[in-house]
């Protein structure tokens, strides 16, 4: 009881604060607290306070108090804290971690300096902490059919690789096959092994059987709930889990001035450390959604394989994999990825029909079903 009323009194010493003045607060997330800093109009420390990492203790901590300006940090939680927070007329910063060097690279880290720090950050210039916007909620809701379906995926390779390396232990082979026919080969496996593999051959079917039915969901959703991915799927190569994945973690298409921007957005942007006369090559920055640009690369490596048709896709990643020795068909591929990137969003945002060699035929627009 004394905690609670010791509590109570805190909040409402704060709420009196900031009727009088506009509050900035830096708060570092936690999995189960979350420490946040209040900094007056002068820059001085308000208040210090922990709160926990739940939707009842941020609503009874931040509800009722005036609007403030308040950073954090991109990270699991930083998703629902911020749009709950904006909804109680806050305004949030979410910070770029990548670019908060000199908070997870500090050697006095601790919650209490973190917070501190992004509440100053935000306070002086919040360009500094790079804000990114969060997907919408059905967005998110949405994309967990993708994400449900690569972890089954992962599950079932690990599978057939157990199957396949406990058969071969004994010298014996299973023949070659596609990932989802592997359930159908029970009875290839050696009689003396079949009772001992069942279970594992039965549970590669269940997890077959739920991939399924989670690619007719993506299949129903790409078709009828987001019927713009018909002009992102007409690149050979580009299916319906890449294109939904696309549209649904650019969100809007007019989030970027110009299409190009999306290859950086997406880590597909070589890193940069010039000083002086040295300015090295340098591997990509691999920032923003790992998911999508893996997707990306995947279908990158479709397009410049020897079954793909031709296009001035394929012809500029074999001229750049032809450039060079070890690693210039890993480079080339990656070149092509974000190239495609470009592609898509150009497709999306004019409705082209695609042209496998822009120039050679007269631009036409796709009709999309409302």
């Amino acid at each position: 009881m004394k905690k609670n009323s010791k509590n109570e009194t805190r909040r409402k010493a704060l709420q009196a604060k900031s009727r009088k003045m506009k509050l900035t607060v830096g708060m570092d997330l936690g999995d189960e607290w979350s420490q946040c800093c209040c900094l007056g109009q002068e820059g001085e420390i308000v208040e210090e306070f922990r709160v926990k990492t739940t939707r009842e203790a941020m609503k009874s901590r931040f509800e009722e108090l005036k609007p403030m300006v308040i950073a954090l940090e991109v990270g699991t939680h930083s998703r629902w804290v911020s749009q709950m927070l904006t909804e109680f007329g806050h305004e949030l910063i979410v910070a770029n971690s990548r670019e908060l060097r000199a908070i997870t690279g500090s050697d006095r880290k601790s919650d209490r300096v973190d917070a501190e720090k992004l509440a100053r950050y935000a306070r002086v210039d919040r360009r500094i902490l790079r804000p990114i916007r969060h997907r919408g909620e059905e967005a998110q809701v949405d994309l967990l059919a993708i994400r449900g379906r690569a972890v089954l995926v992962k599950t079932r390779t690990q599978l057939v690789n157990a199957v396949r390396g406990m058969v071969k232990s004994f010298g014996y082979r299973l023949p070659s096959c596609k990932a989802e026919r592997f359930a159908r080969l029970q009875e290839k496996i050696p009689v003396s092994l079949q009772a001992t593999l069942k279970p594992l051959m039965e549970a590669l079917g269940q997890v077959q059987q739920q991939i399924d039915a989670y690619e007719q969901q993506i299949e129903k959703l790409a078709t009828e709930k987001y019927p713009e991915t018909a002009l992102l799927r007409q690149p050979w190569g580009v299916g319906a889990i890449t294109s939904l994945s696309y549209m649904l973690t650019i969100e809007d298409k007019n989030r970027f001035e110009k299409s190009r921007d999306v290859g950086p957005y997406l880590g597909l942007r070589p890193r940069r450390s010039q000083s002086s006369e040295r300015d090295p090559e340098l591997r990509i920055t691999k920032a923003g959604d790992c998911f999508l640009r893996s997707l990306l690369v995947e279908c990158a490596q479709r397009i410049v394989s020897e079954k793909a048709p031709d296009s001035a896709l394929k012809q500029f990643g074999l001229r750049l994999a032809a450039r060079g020795k070890k690693n210039a068909y890993k480079r080339a591929v990656v070149a092509v990825a974000r190239k495609l990137s470009i592609l898509l969003h150009k497709l999306w945002v004019t409705g082209e029909v695609y042209e496998p060699f822009p120039g050679r035929a007269e631009k036409k627009t796709v009709e999309v079903a409302a």
